[in-house]
């Protein structure tokens, strides 16, 4: 992932990470938490460290001599300090004091694998940069489903190319599964393989845009500097722009003109929400001042691209169950904009697409115009949850929480729980306390709710206050905008397609468990109202299965705690959703 430790020194049964800081007279935060991070690293994701010992070092040559807590860093809550005169006596004092278990292997140790699970910033920072797929995934199934994923789509564009056709494809894949690395992927390859297709990765997640590209820009600016070339930001911003585009940008720019775009290939991230026809309309009578504006935002935007006189090719990806907003249109609006008006088109489908009709399109006579005028395709289906490194079943877990299905719910915690824990409490301040004690190094910590969540706001949780996403993903732990200071609270449109190491997910009772099933409220003026619409009721379910898998390592639920002084916060509703998810299995704190 570009980051290079100075020194691994394997003795006995511990593995010493060394980080050198030549003529320094004081030890730094960063070094510090650079050196706790290549031990987390080694840690979480080289297979011959996993249940090993790691011990990180920061030697700062001319810094003076500190007490340490062996224990401590041990556990890696803190660094070994030392300097250049005590370096071998600090080393041979750990070997004197601690104990000696199994000799490490040292050639099974250098030749065991190494598998990254990057965040998406990561990622998009490291394909931005030139690594592979393979590189920073996990060569296990997570990699190989990605990589086949990404030879097929390829093989569409080279076809599409070849034969001057227009094509559209479906990926689909389970939370977490890396379609958005996917997708990112397949925007910089087409990048590599052939500018002149101007190929983009589109996105109408606000948040993820703002975030991917300010991450973008900061490390381009960063490794500008350490290479020690000059780079402006504003023209690292300019690249970035070009690279990642907000789909809304890109349907409005193509509003003025009838020329066809410059881009060839078009990656479309959460296609799913798309907007209705009925949301477009309004939206360009209101905001455009375009009266009668009768396309929903897929048919625009194929159409836009079948502007072309030779070939394109679009690549929607779509997440089941993950439309969160009034007006997105799922997959059914692609679909049905194919069949009425670009039935020359090539689609090719995931074979998800059929198999699991509930979540991805619902709809017979789709469904059959589909099945006899499309491709299906097995490798445009990503099935591996990579976001959490400790669970591929935490998306099944959330699932089951949230069809009801508390028995099957408390089997998969069971076999997850030592992996990854997942704890519920009534007290926030226990929450937040969780959240401290379990993040090392730079591991990103943050709380979540969901934006109806508005009675929250009793306990200093408001969800009205609008984050600016950017600084809350990747400002650190000593910027109060940062996630780190548990003070800002990212909701479902802030964070979906995003992640972080642990996170709190405060629950509110606009989703709230009555002992026999989900009911569904919404915060009007000054008292909670029943929500009846069925679409209204699934982006309810939908944000709070976006806020609970957003964590890589774990996760707290927080269900405030409350008597029954307040008209607004009934005790009952809150108790009955805490003991449902105790019956869930989860553990309390």
């Amino acid at each position: 992932m570009g980051k290079r430790v100075d020194n691994i020194l394997i003795t006995n049964n511990f593995i010493f990470v060394i980080e050198f800081k030549i003529g320094d007279n004081h030890y730094t935060k960063d070094a510090y938490y650079q050196t706790i991070d290549y031990c987390l690293d080694l840690l979480n994701f080289h297979e011959g460290s996993h249940d090993k010992t790691i011990i990180p070092i920061l030697v700062a040559t001319k810094a003076p001599n500190e007490t340490n807590d062996i224990q401590q860093a041990i556990q890696l809550d803190n660094c070994i300090l030392c300097n250049g005169d005590n370096f071998e006596s600090t080393l041979k004092n750990i070997l004197r004091t601690q104990t000696v278990t199994q000799n490490i292997n040292v050639s099974e140790w250098e030749n065991s694998t190494y598998k990254p699970t990057p965040t998406i910033i990561e990622a998009a920072q490291a394909l931005y940069k030139g690594h592979n797929v393979q590189e920073i995934s996990r060569s296990d199934s997570g990699a190989i489903n990605l990589s086949r994923t990404a030879k097929a789509i390829n093989e569409i564009i080279e076809t599409a190319k070849a034969k001057k056709q227009k094509s559209i494809c479906f990926l689909t894949g389970v939370p977490g599964a890396g379609k958005t690395l996917a997708g990112l992927n397949i925007a910089n390859e087409r990048l590599k393989a052939d500018e002149s297709e101007h190929s983009v990765f589109l996105s109408g997640n606000g948040p993820l845009v703002d975030v991917l590209r300010e991450a973008l820009t900061r490390d381009s600016v960063a490794t500008a500097k350490e290479n020690g070339e000059k780079l402006k930001r504003t023209d690292a911003e300019r690249e970035a722009k070009a690279f990642i585009q907000n789909i809304h940008h890109f349907r409005d720019d193509n509003l003025k003109t009838e020329k066809p775009p410059i881009e060839k290939v078009v990656v479309f991230d959460e296609a799913q929400r798309a907007w209705q026809k009925e949301q477009v309309s309004k939206f360009m009578k209101t905001k455009k001042g375009i009266e009668d504006f009768e396309m929903s935002e897929p048919e625009y935007l194929i159409s836009v691209m079948n502007r072309h006189e030779d070939w394109c090719t679009i690549v929607c990806l779509i997440g089941g169950g993950q439309e969160i907003n009034t007006g997105e249109a799922g997959v059914s609006e692609w679909i049905e904009s194919l069949k009425q008006k670009y039935s020359d088109w090539n689609v090719y489908y995931s074979d998800k697409i059929l198999s699991e009709k509930s979540t991805y399109l619902n709809n017979e006579t789709l469904l059959n115009w589909l099945q006899a005028n499309g491709n299906k395709e097995t490798d445009l289906h990503l099935a591996v949850s990579i976001r959490s490194f400790r669970s591929e079943k935490v998306a099944l877990l959330i699932q089951n929480i949230l069809e009801n299905e508390s028995e099957k719910a408390k089997d998969v915690f069971n076999s997850i729980k030592n992996n990854y824990p997942i704890f519920l409490t009534r007290n926030l301040n226990n929450a937040k306390k969780w959240l401290k004690e379990n993040a090392k190094g730079t591991e990103r910590i943050g709380v979540v709710a969901s934006s109806g969540g508005r009675r929250l706001r009793a306990d200093g949780i408001d969800v009205k206050n609008e984050i600016e996403p950017a600084n809350w993903f990747l400002n650190g732990n000593d910027d109060v905008r940062s996630s780190y200071y548990l003070e800002d609270i990212a909701t479902e449109f802030d964070i979906q397609g995003l992640e972080i190491d642990f996170t709190c997910v405060a629950w509110d009772i606009n989703l709230y468990h009555n002992g026999r099933e989900w009911n569904y409220q919404n915060f009007k003026g000054s008292k909670w109202q029943n929500i009846n619409q069925d679409s209204a009721k699934s982006y309810l379910i939908n944000s709070y299965r976006v806020l609970l898998t957003r964590a890589r390592q774990g996760m707290i639920i927080y269900v405030p705690n409350v008597d029954d002084t307040d008209a607004t916060r009934p005790k009952e509703f809150y108790d009955t959703t805490f003991e449902y998810l105790i019956k869930c299995g989860l553990t309390t704190i």
